[in-house]
């Protein structure tokens, strides 16, 4: 089968999948990991690989321009510290806790296993990305507070960038010539600001170019030069490409939208938008399943257990330090917040990309792909499903605001 043909098959999938959890209570990303991984498991299908190239030509730079495009710039500026330090000391310190608690499980759950701290600290990096999308739509339609939707999705926005800049820099300071800190806090710093400049750039000159134009489909195919120009050329300078695209989704958003594009214009923009949201969504997530390859989960499946149990500790710990951090600040958040914004920090299709771009005479590459994948996975598929009766029980689901 030719490759648009398979293009169209999967999409014809994803619909139906979305048609049948309209009718039974399971979130629909989640559903669709599991057709992936009946699919792929039956070798129905010859879908495409979910390489890095496709990943970051395709999906990435679309679904986190759509994300950053609707968020409000009031609400990220009131929201900025908490965002800000789960995004860049909270993605720092998650790798580290993962690594330690994956080196101190993973003694018992693999004791044949020769994983070291340069493959922990490496495994920590790549599955620092939260994905949330299985969660956030659940927290909207449950009628969670808004706050806590949009703090789930700034924050992943963000660290999405902070966690591959950091990947490189995990693979810098295990290397056989190791880089030092100030080296590498300047190539972070450098990397994250030569990102943002480009996203300024895109967004304010494709707002100031609509500004000028008053037709609908070139104002739209203004948006997408923007999305992917912006990841591209951010990418190409060695500067962050999803930093870049978040700047530029949310510069378009606040300002050419609703400054420069007439209402009828922008209804049909955010329209736009929605369904590529839902289109390369749908497509990420049956790629997923795809990707699983369930006897060798198994084979590692104690090994798996210990990481993600590794990575929901540190997740709880830099949660829990950030909510008490801000308590004394005007963006204090009720302790009940905990449990979901921790629950909610799930991983997805960057984290296995992720894995497989590490380079190919890495020591322990293929373990840490296979556990990465067994993580995203159960992590997909345990918080992803139990989301909606947590937020019930922290009483979260009748309260707006």
């Amino acid at each position: 089968m030719s490759e648009p043909n398979v293009v169209i098959l999967l999409i014809v999938i994803a619909t139906a999948v979305a048609l049948i959890t309209r009718r039974i209570p399971v979130p629909y990303t989640v559903a669709l990991v599991v057709v992936g991984i009946t699919l792929g498991a039956f070798h129905f299908i010859d879908a495409p690989r979910l390489s890095r190239a496709l990943l970051f030509a395709v999906f990435l730079p679309g679904l986190v321009f759509e994300a950053a495009f609707h968020l409000p710039w009031s609400d990220l500026r009131r929201n900025s510290g908490v965002i800000t330090a789960l995004a860049v000391p909270g993605v720092i310190v998650s790798i580290a806790l993962t690594a330690a608690a994956l080196m101190l499980l993973g003694r018992w759950a693999a004791p044949d296993t020769a994983f070291g701290w340069r493959q922990a600290l490496v495994f920590g990096a790549v599955v620092a990305a939260t994905d949330p999308i299985a969660v956030v739509s659940l927290v909207r339609s449950l009628g969670a507070p808004r706050r806590l939707a949009l703090l789930l999705e700034a924050e992943s926005l963000l660290n999405d960038g902070t966690a591959i800049v950091f990947l490189g820099l995990v693979l810098l300071a295990t290397a056989s010539a190791p880089v030092g800190g100030v080296a590498m806090t300047i190539v972070f710093l450098r990397t994250v600001g030569l990102g943002a400049a480009v996203g300024v750039a895109f967004g304010a000159g494709a707002s100031l170019l609509t500004r000028t134009i008053d037709e609908a489909v070139i104002e739209i195919t203004l948006t997408v030069i923007a999305a992917y120009g912006s990841f591209v050329v951010a990418d190409q300078l060695g500067g962050s490409g999803v930093i870049a695209t978040v700047v530029a989704g949310v510069v378009t958003g606040n300002y050419g939208v609703r400054s420069a594009m007439s209402p009828s214009t922008r209804a049909a923009a955010q329209s736009f938008w929605a369904y590529v949201a839902f289109l390369l969504n749908s497509i990420v997530f049956l790629l997923i399943g795809f990707e699983v390859h369930l006897p060798a989960l198994r084979h590692r499946l104690p090994l798996i257990v210990a990481a993600l149990a590794a990575g929901w500790a540190s997740r709880t710990i830099v949660v829990g330090c950030v909510v008490a951090g801000v308590a004394a600040t005007g963006e204090r958040m009720p302790r009940s917040w905990i449990a979901p914004l921790m629950w909610g920090g799930l991983r997805g299709a960057l984290s296995m990309v992720l894995a497989l771009s590490l380079p190919g005479d890495f020591a322990g590459r293929d373990l840490i792909i296979t556990i990465t994948f067994g993580f995203v996975v159960l992590s997909i598929l345990l918080q992803g499903t139990t989301m909606a009766p947590l937020l019930r029980y922290a009483g979260l689901t009748e309260r707006k605001g």
